[in-house]
Order: structure tokens, then sequence, then C-alpha cells
């Protein structure tokens, strides 16, 4: 027994398991469906519009580009002067689908005047450069505040009524040199004329003290990413964090900074889109035009 016992054959091992395969790279699903969304306002150069996107949305992007969004679903969108004619907004829904909607920006004309005999831009001092460094950081510190703040999906106001002396998107060639298109609209009207908040929003910057370009200038926050700056004004009446409302006083219409005459500059941005204020805050009332007063 013993003997038998001894002469048992050895243990083979079990085979080496079937390695698995690698895993699959699922890709979410993608559907394009240009109902899925509803759009109120201006899909157009230099246009503002409010979009509504689908109940199960956890994030939308316009063109590859992460926008804000409320929890009612609501989000802006703005359009700079020279936007492309087609974007693409799409939202990524919770079950990880993604939903796209092609949309058609409507292209526009602008009042661009070339004026071959005067010359072009002149070189600024370095004294002046360091200047507007300081400046422009304090411009950019204010427009990149993100407030909770609702006045982005109100119906707007117009900050002042008077003669609209200088339009969005215009430009002049001087020389043959382009200069910078004008980023938002002139009103022509007299010093003290008071300016009032076109919505609800968050006072962002508050002068004193002055800009060299812009003189006594106000910013104010509207929320997702909606911001409003008024320049070239007599009297700052709001300070920097105050919340002000729609058709409070902000302050008074001059000719501070670089103006050849009273006027007020409104501009319009949203996050570093340059929008026309005529199509955010709609037709200004009895408005009449123009003869550029600076």
């Amino acid at each position: 027994m013993a003997a038998v016992a001894g002469c048992a054959p050895p243990s083979v091992p079990p085979p080496p398991p079937t390695p698995l395969p690698p895993p699959v790279a699922i890709r979410p699903l993608e559907r394009v469906d240009d109902n899925a969304f509803a759009f109120q306002g201006a899909l157009a150069q230099g246009g503002y519009a409010i979009g509504q996107a689908p109940p199960d949305a956890i994030s939308v992007t316009l063109d590859g580009r992460q926008v804000m969004l409320a929890p009612n679903r609501r989000f802006a969108l703005g359009f700079n002067r020279d936007a492309q004619e087609r974007s693409t907004v799409e939202a990524r829904m919770a079950d990880g689908s993604r939903l796209i909607a092609r949309i058609r920006i409507a292209q526009r004309r602008y009042d661009v005047q070339s004026i071959p005999g005067l010359p072009g831009r002149s070189q600024p001092s370095p004294e002046y450069e360091r200047l507007r460094k300081a400046e422009r950081a304090r411009i950019v510190e204010a427009r990149a505040q993100r407030n909770a703040s609702d006045g982005w999906q109100q119906r707007w106001i117009w900050p002042v009524i008077g003669r609209m002396s200088g339009v969005y998107g215009s430009q002049r060639v001087l020389g043959g040199v382009p200069r910078n298109p004008h980023y938002g609209v002139d009103i022509a009207v007299p010093s003290g004329t008071p300016i009032v908040a076109p919505a609800d929003g968050v006072v962002a910057l508050a002068s004193p003290p002055q800009f060299s370009l812009e003189g006594n200038l106000v910013i104010i926050d509207h929320g997702m990413g909606v911001n409003t700056a008024y320049l070239h004004l007599s009297r700052v009446d709001v300070r920097r964090g105050e919340r002000v409302r729609r058709g409070q006083r902000i302050g008074t219409v001059g000719t501070t900074g670089r103006s050849t005459g009273p006027h007020l500059h409104w501009a319009v941005n949203w996050l570093d889109q340059r929008l026309d204020p005529e199509l955010v805050a709609g037709t200004m009332p009895g408005a009449s035009r123009r003869g550029d007063d600076g």
C-alpha cells in the first residue's frame, strides 16, 4: 500500500487564464437636434441671446467653450462683431449623452470709412504705456468678476435717451491703417443728464480715479459673464460692490477722458465678446442718428 501510495503521479498545474481583451472606449452618444434648445434674442454678429437647455442638461458649451448654466437651465450667449456664420451649442446630459444644436449667426455690414490722406496711429510714450497697462488691468479684473445677479435675463432699458452719435461696429481706416472698431454706442446729451442702470447688477468698478481714455468709468456685472461699461461720466453716484436695480441712477453724462463733447459711451460684454447694445436693449425709443461727437 505504501508502495502504491509512493508511486502516485505528480500533480499537473492548471493552464494560465486567457487574458481579457482591452477595454473598449465607449463614446457618449451625440445627437444633433436643432429643436432641443430654445433661444430668445439676436443670433447675429454683435448679438445677445438667452438660451434654454433641455431639462436633463448638466453643462453647455458654445463652440467648445464652457458657458455658465443657471438652475433653471438658462444660459447667456454673445457673439462678437465678426463672429462666423455657424456656431455649435452642445449640452451634456445627465446620462452621459450629448445633444447638439447648429445655429446660424446673421452676418452684418458696418460703417467703415477710409480716409487715405490722414496719418495712422501715433506711437504712445513709455510713460503713457505704463499708465495704460495699469488701467487695463483694473478693467480686466472688473470684467472677470462673477457676481450673483439676474440682470442678464431681465428685459433691459436704455441708460439714457438721446441722439445716437456713434454706432456699434463702425470703423475708420486712416492712411491705410485700420483703427479699432467702435465697440459700443455713443449717446449725445447735455452734461449732467442722469444715467440709469439698464438691468440689475453689482458695481464691479467705479471711479475715482479717472482713466486716461474712459474718464470717469463705471462697470456693472449683471451675472453669467454679462457686464456693461459707462464712459466719460461727469459724476459717479455708485461705489464698487454696490447692488443696483434696473432704472437706478448710477451717474451723470460728461466729457471726461478722451472725449470731444458731452456724451455717454455705453458698451456691453459677454465674457470676451463685445456686443451691440442695440441688440441687447432693443431700439432706443425715439432714436435719432448720427454725426459723430466723439
